[in-house]
């Protein structure tokens, strides 16, 4: 088998904006790409660029994508450490975009064995809660979204902290007190901290019953990690400071953090999040699987991914709920309130509209 062309789409999500502590998104800057066979299985890839974490945009990420494109051509999608080996030979980082071409080489792999994503990677069917986040704003405006999300059957509650520190305590006071004691919350500073304020606010939220909190400081704190995670009265997730396995060996080492999240837009891909939550796993550390805005397309590969790998504990799954405004994904994974269903389809199951497509920008090589 052998890989004919790929097509490149300049995929953007109108939404609503989202805030959070590095800055306000009002669109998904998505990529979505095809890699045609000449065996006739095409595999389906999508990443959603961050720039104020990854460093990538839309743009940066269309660019890369039709260079790789070109390194791929007529070569085995099959071969899967070796075609991302010639990514990471071609550039280092752009974690972003390669995840856009290992998901569809995964999808490839699944459908040539005829299986679901999940069981070609050794799962089965588990229950996949998501939580759903609220982004930044005022206490008072945050506390009347956590009352509606009860109203609408939520039962976790990611909350996004950081920005303008002063508040927090104060948002999540209100929200506890607007959902209930029943509703699970999570809390993500998006390296919004400094160490000082990562304790005073920690031990300030330790009444209100807290799952864990995510990336409290930037990435270049991590030595203050270890420190905060004997005072915090609420368990560390790294994120933001685990891009690859080497990133999670060393903070768990340092005993830095209780958790991991994984993310392929971070990992570059199944591959390395294969190994990042073997590292964890091998050292007692549960995984979160997460994202960026990516819309259900990608969303079904996470939870493909989630599904297969026991370690992961906690669902992060709502990519495509955070106001984005149009759903252009064919089959794929389907929520149930807020439980997701995988397709039984092989590979992925998961396709675009080519309605929404042709209004995309576009690139064949």
């Amino acid at each position: 088998m052998r890989i004919s062309h790929i097509e490149i789409y300049k995929y953007r999500i109108p939404m609503e904006p989202f805030t959070i502590a590095t800055g306000t998104m009002d669109y998904a800057q998505n990529i979505f790409i095809r890699v045609y066979t000449d065996a006739g299985l095409v595999g389906m890839g999508e990443c959603s660029a961050f720039p104020m974490i990854v460093g990538e945009t839309q743009a940066t990420c269309f660019e890369m994508a039709r260079d790789f494109a070109a390194l791929w051509k007529n070569k085995d999608p099959l071969a899967i450490e070796e075609r991302m080996a010639e990514l990471h030979a071609f550039t280092a980082f752009n974690a972003t975009i390669k995840s856009a071409f290992d998901m569809a080489l995964y999808d490839i792999a699944a459908k040539e064995k005829e299986l679901p994503l999940y069981q070609y990677l050794g799962g089965r069917k588990k229950e996949l809660e998501t939580d759903l986040t609220i982004g930044i704003d005022t206490p008072e405006a945050m506390a009347a979204t956590a009352a509606d999300f009860l109203k609408d059957g939520v039962r976790i509650i990611k909350i996004k902290l950081g920005k303008k520190p002063e508040l927090d305590v104060a948002r999540v006071r209100g929200i506890r007190e607007a959902a209930g004691k029943e509703m699970g919350l999570r809390i993500d500073a998006n390296q919004g901290w400094h160490f000082d304020q990562a304790v005073e606010i920690l031990t300030a939220l330790a009444p209100y019953d807290i799952q864990f909190c995510e990336q409290p400081m930037r990435h270049w704190d991590d030595h203050h990690l270890p420190a905060l995670k004997k005072i915090s009265p609420i368990p560390i997730m790294a994120d933001e400071s685990v891009f690859d396995h080497h990133d999670a060996s060393r903070l768990i080492d340092a005993d830095a953090c209780s958790f991991v999240n994984i993310k392929f837009a971070k990992s570059g891909g199944i591959l390395e999040a294969l190994k990042i939550n073997e590292v964890c796993a091998a050292r007692n550390i549960p995984c979160m699987m997460g994202g960026m805005l990516e819309s259900r397309m990608a969303l079904s590969a996470f939870a493909h991914f989630a599904t297969a790998m026991d370690n992961i504990k906690f669902y992060d799954m709502d990519t495509c709920l955070l106001g984005h405004l149009v759903d252009p994904v064919k089959g794929g994974v389907q929520f149930r309130g807020y439980f997701l269903e995988l397709p039984d389809a092989a590979g992925i199951g998961a396709d675009v509209d080519n309605e929404f497509l042709s209004t995309c920008e576009k690139i064949k090589v």
